[in-house]
């Protein structure tokens, strides 16, 4: 039972909670920012794996790097976007090394017209020292 016992007991941290959360932010930033720019690689290097997003009821777990669909992009673009912007992100959840968000983004066109808007809970977690998305929930 110890075990369990500090399994959800989050232990204590130097940082405050805004590094926290900041660092975990810049993460989320440099996803998106990897995503504006069609770098499927470099969305990858911002997540751990396995990699685990759930769908409604639906789970889909990614064992490793290289998972996206090679015509992601394309089917995206073919829907006329340009880019995805965080319209918030919000900490719900913080400890020494995983942050919850709430994140509402838009996909929008080249004329900045919003063409869909998403609020996901997303979980990003330091390991080894280096802060990632590891869960995503659509």
């Amino acid at each position: 039972m110890s075990d369990f016992a500090s399994f959800v007991k989050p232990q204590p941290s130097e940082e405050t909670e805004a590094e926290l959360i900041r660092a975990a932010s810049d993460c989320l930033d440099r996803f998106t920012s990897c995503f504006n720019a069609c770098d499927a690689d470099g969305m990858d290097r911002e997540l751990h794996f396995p990699h685990l997003m759930l769908s409604g009821a639906q789970r889909l777990d990614w064992p490793a790097p290289g998972q996206h669909p090679g015509d992601f992009f394309e089917i995206l673009r073919a829907s006329g976007w340009l880019d995805t912007r965080y319209e918030a992100k919000q900490a719900v959840l913080v400890s020494r090394d995983k942050v919850h968000f709430v994140v509402t983004y838009s996909r929008r066109n080249k004329n900045g017209d919003l063409l869909s808007l998403h609020k996901n809970l997303w979980i990003v977690t330091r390991v080894a020292g280096k802060w990632g998305v590891a869960l995503r929930s659509y």
